[in-house]
């Protein structure tokens, strides 16, 4: 399994590579800080985190939960299977939980969120990571994209109380974004070749350029890539 964070980059992984190392990054910290006992990965796909966040988080155990597709034959499948609507646990079963780039692709959050409350134990933690700006993908399972505004009410509504809520990044980091997967998705042949070796001095010096940027603050006009945010269930609620 491949560790993410010693991910190097490379002209054939220059579209991902920024994002998903400002991925790790947010996954490693809130690891440290806030996962504690039983944790829960929702959507956990072939669960690329588990070995990282078993080193760096004081949990007892790693559950992985996801909906059954083609991708696990023969692949690392995850403990448990669902079908979107109710999660195979009992009440109250976990001290915390994530959803990795999982609430864009459920045509129903809400009811994952309420899933989630309902397995998480009183004042539980959970940790959501979604894109803003970023192609179609897993067609036609890509149902949308979030503002943070939507993002925190959602969670206010299904009783989870916003510790953390930031994006991934700004003006320069969309822009550095958009021409990367230009560059490794929109060209074929030559031109992709001599696109990503001429734009990715261009794209290093954007996301670097981006790290300076405030990216708790979301105001008119700004531009986001995406967003991360940690929640905890209110203490009114149980």
């Amino acid at each position: 399994m491949v560790d993410y964070r010693n991910l190097k980059l490379t002209n054939n992984n220059i579209d991902i590579f920024f994002p998903l190392t400002q991925k790790v990054k947010v996954i490693s910290y809130v690891s440290k800080k806030y996962f504690t006992g039983n944790l829960l990965d929702i959507g956990c796909g072939k669960m690329p985190y588990k070995a990282m966040i078993l080193e760096e988080a004081k949990i007892k155990k790693y559950t992985g939960v996801d909906i059954e597709n083609d991708i696990y034959q023969n692949q690392i499948k995850p403990d448990y299977f669902w079908k979107g609507k109710k999660l195979p646990f009992q009440n109250n079963e976990y001290e915390c939980a994530m959803l990795i780039e999982v609430l864009e692709h459920v045509p129903e959050p809400i009811q994952v969120l309420k899933e989630a409350v309902r397995v998480l134990k009183n004042e539980g933690i959970l940790l959501i990571t979604v894109p803003f700006l970023w192609t179609l993908h897993d067609v036609p399972n890509d149902e949308y994209r979030y503002t943070p505004f939507a993002l925190k009410r959602m969670l206010q509504e299904t009783d989870f109380e916003v510790l953390e809520l930031e994006c991934f990044g700004g003006w320069h980091a969309s822009l550095a974004s958009f021409l990367a997967l230009y560059a490794r998705r929109a060209l074929k042949g030559k031109k992709k070749i001599f696109a990503t070796k001429f734009l990715k001095p261009i794209i290093k010096y954007l996301y670097k350029k981006d790290e300076k940027s405030n990216k708790k603050n979301f105001k008119e006009g700004q531009m986001i890539t995406g967003l991360w945010c940690v929640a905890k269930i209110k203490k009114e609620t149980r």
